[in-house]
């Protein structure tokens, strides 16, 4: 039996991770979170026995400690920040905090016999494109934004423990990813939400800006195809879509899908943190997963009929 931490897994990926990880009886799953942003109930449904919630701050030596030393895990997804870039940039202070829990998690890893840690990083380490596609070996990361850094620092933490402690791991560096359970302030969920309301769709600028939209189950067949197969060993890995689609493009294709009466609406630009562009080379992701992924279209059809389900 393999013991698993994921933390920060109440909140939208990393709810999803673990119960897939639990779906495997021969997996102890421990689900710890603050519950800033995350909510117990992405993890309730459907009970299983193998899978167990603490409420946690990772940020806190005293909180998780007891943790690792209770259960000796054998594996780390390390997926616990403060998100997105309204919030972020919002509390910066509260951001750099994080890097706490990042410290407070490789120290328990290195001193309780832990194979291997997980870590969820992000496009935003990037910043503003200099390379298009961004490609994980070749692009440099020249972010200065609060939650971009940490996510950088947790990178180089990672490289130190392994090279001074031997402590193995692997960085998904994920970009956009949407479903079902998305937390509501995020751009896919945010603007279903208005679509379904017939509400206004609300832009920053000109809406030009692009991004790119990775499913849920791309993400996560990627990232559990790298645990299982011990792929991207003391390595990193682009997790994402690369069909770039402008937000405008986005809205309008969430209003046709929804059949909504929204209108577009145009706000000021955001100050910081709302890059022009955002394209990973996901080469290494294709060969971990192994087949297509799934069209944006196709994705928000699945997040609808879910949405029409449950409503």
């Amino acid at each position: 039996m393999a013991r698993i931490l994921v933390t920060g897994g109440a909140g939208f990926i990393a709810s999803d991770l673990a119960l897939k990880l639990a779906d495997d009886p021969a997996n102890e799953v421990v689900v710890v979170d603050n519950l800033l942003t995350g909510e117990v109930a992405k993890i309730a449904s459907p009970a299983k026995d193998n899978l167990h919630f603490i409420k946690c701050d990772v940020n806190r030596f005293e909180d998780i400690s007891g943790v690792f030393y209770a259960y000796r895990f054998d594996h780390v997804f390390h997926y616990a920040a403060m998100v997105g870039v309204k919030r972020t940039t919002d509390n910066p202070v509260q951001v750099l905090r994080d890097i706490d829990g990042i410290r407070n998690i490789l120290d328990l890893s290195k001193n309780t016999g832990v194979k291997r840690v997980i870590y969820s990083s992000s496009s935003e380490v990037y910043g503003e494109p200099v390379e298009i596609p961004q490609n994980e070996r070749t692009t440099p990361l020249n972010s200065k934004l609060p939650y971009a850094i940490v996510k950088n620092i947790g990178e180089a933490f990672l490289r130190s423990y392994h090279k001074e402690f031997g402590l193995d791991y692997t960085i998904f560096r994920f970009f956009n990813t949407y479903g079902p359970k998305q937390s509501k302030d995020f751009v896919v969920a945010k603007f279903l939400r208005a679509a379904f309301a017939g509400q206004d769709i609300t832009l920053y600028g000109d809406g030009l800006q692009t991004r790119t939209f990775c499913y849920i189950d791309d993400n996560l067949d990627a990232c559990l195809n790298a645990y299982y197969r011990g792929e991207v060993m003391n390595d990193v890995v682009n997790i994402g879509s690369d069909v770039e689609i402008t937000i405008k493009a986005l809205a309008e294709l969430i209003i046709e899908v929804t059949d909504s009466h929204s209108r577009i609406v145009h706000l000021p630009p955001l100050e910081e943190g709302d890059m022009t562009r955002r394209m990973p080379d996901i080469t290494r992701m294709r060969g971990l997963l192994g087949r297509d992924l799934l069209p944006l279209r196709t994705g928000l059809e699945r997040v609808i009929a879910q949405h029409v389900a449950v409503h």
